[in-house]
Order: structure tokens, then C-alpha cells, then sequence
């Protein structure tokens, strides 16, 4: 079960909004870098997510380039799963090859500040601020079990190879 805050943020947030462009010089400061994770969004986000917290989006989440770092910055801020109505492609591989939890959902009931409760195995969003319960398809057992491992790198550690 995660529990946090969600952070919601509208329809379109791309890489550029995620890790702003004019910030590529730091992609080897990583450290330094998720303090501006989403600035170009929500100029206050890097100060106030805290560990455990949700970024909640809307449709498109993650458009643009394949920036690795745009998911791997939203983790190293301390978010535990991106919730979104649709997500681009390589955004949601990249974040669950990174170990970051992508749930595609309709996010409509969820507003900002709300505190949520999410259910990974029952595939379930429950609103405490204002009570609504959401549903999402479960991730599946392969991404689950590299999500489980922190992401795609120590499941080969261990694993050597898919042992689904």
C-alpha cells in the first residue's frame, strides 16, 4: 500500500516540463538536477513533494523525448508512482525500467493536495481527502517484479534474465 500526497499537474506535461531543457548540463549531477524536477510546471514542486507522494497527471503524461532522466529526477524527488489518464510509450518503460510505478487511470476524481491511498496488487486508488475510489489495471507480473527490484538493472543482477 503507498499513501501520499498527490500533485496534480494537467494534460501534456512533456520531458521538456519534466527537466527543463536549459538544465541538460546537469544530467551528471542527478542529485542537482531533481531539485528543478517539474519547475517548469510547478515552479514550487522540487520544495514541497515529499517521500511517498504522488505526481498525478492528465492525458499525454510524459510526451516528448526519451530522457531517461525525466522519470529517474521524479523518483529521486521521492515520488512513489505517477498516476495519469494515458501515458506516452517510452515514458512508461523508461520509468518502470527505472523503478518508478506508472498507473494509467482516470485521475478526473483526484485534485491536488488530496491524500490517496494506492493499492498496487488490488489496482485500486482510494481518495481520503474527499472519499472517491478509483480503479486501474494492475501493472503486470513482469513489470511488478521489476518494480519490486527498484527497476529493470537489479532484476538482471540478480536475476540474470527474465525468470517470469
Amino acid at each position: 500500500m503507498l499513501k501520499g500526497k498527490a500533485f496534480k499537474f494537467g494534460d501534456n506535461i512533456s520531458t521538456d516540463h519534466i527537466v527543463p531543457g536549459r538544465l541538460a548540463h546537469l544530467r551528471s549531477n542527478l542529485p542537482e538536477l531533481a531539485k528543478h524536477v517539474l519547475e517548469d510546471a510547478d515552479p514550487t514542486f522540487a520544495t514541497r513533494v515529499k517521500a511517498g507522494d504522488f505526481v498525478v497527471g492528465g492525458s499525454n503524461f510524459g510526451l516528448g523525448s526519451s530522457r531517461e532522466h525525466a522519470p529517474l529526477v521524479i523518483k529521486m524527488a521521492g515520488v512513489s508512482a505517477i498516476l495519469a489518464k494515458s501515458v506516452a510509450r517510452i515514458f512508461f518503460r523508461n520509468a518502470i525500467n527505472l523503478g518508478l510505478p506508472v498507473l494509467v487511470c482516470d485521475t478526473d476524481k483526484i485534485d491536488d493536495g488530496d491524500t490517496i491511498e494506492v493499492d498496487m496488487e488490488a489496482g485500486t486508488i482510494q481518495d481520503i481527502t474527499n472519499g472517491n475510489k478509483v480503479s486501474f489495471k494492475p501493472i503486470p507480473p513482469f513489470m511488478s517484479a521489476i518494480l519490486a527490484e527498484g527497476g529493470l538493472i537489479p532484476y538482471i543482477k540478480k536475476y540474470g534474465d527474465f525468470k517470469l
